[in-house]
């Protein structure tokens, strides 16, 4: 899917500021407010913006403890990764999820209130699930995350694009 220069123009705006008027954010854009909704509604139509969200400071809800969790299941079956994969994601203290290649199938990335809250995910949740054959717990120090996600330009090359 080509994005021009407005799609991407208008991307960024609204991923700085997705509660910003559609005047202001034409306006930012360059383009009149009538052009500004229509790519808007074209963006979400074709399924470039799937949403809206709120940000939210970890600290500040209470959950600023952060870990990376890499979990391996056995057996390897799909109908055991897709079970397990769907019984994380609901978990609350997840914020995120992969399922992942390599020595392990699943990173889990956690929010808690303190380390002991980390101790007490890994013992009480993961290790009691009978697919859980290894854990390995990572503590974050940091988690910078990029706010704006730039879309690929129309002149990269399309063998570097990666396809559907």
């Amino acid at each position: 899917m080509e994005l021009d220069a407005l799609d991407r123009a208008l991307l960024r705006e609204l991923q700085n500021d997705a509660r910003q008027t559609n005047r202001d954010l034409a306006a930012k854009a360059g383009v009149s407010p009538s052009t500004s909704l229509e790519r808007v509604r074209l963006l979400r139509d074709r399924g470039v913006i799937t949403g809206y969200h709120a940000a939210l400071d970890l600290d500040a809800a209470g959950r600023p403890v952060q870990a990376l969790i890499s979990v391996r299941i056995r057996p390897p079956a799909r109908p055991v990764i897709e079970g397990f994969r769907e019984w994380a994601a609901r978990l609350p203290e997840v914020i995120g999820l992969f399922v992942t290649s390599g020595a392990h199938d699943f990173l889990i990335h956690i929010a808690v209130p303190d380390v002991d809250s980390v101790y007490a995910f890994v013992i009480d949740r993961l290790t009691e699930r009978r697919e859980v054959a290894d854990v390995q717990t990572t503590m974050v120090y940091e988690h910078v995350q990029s706010r704006c996600i730039e879309p690929t330009s129309p002149d990269r090359p399309r063998s570097a694009r990666r396809t559907r």
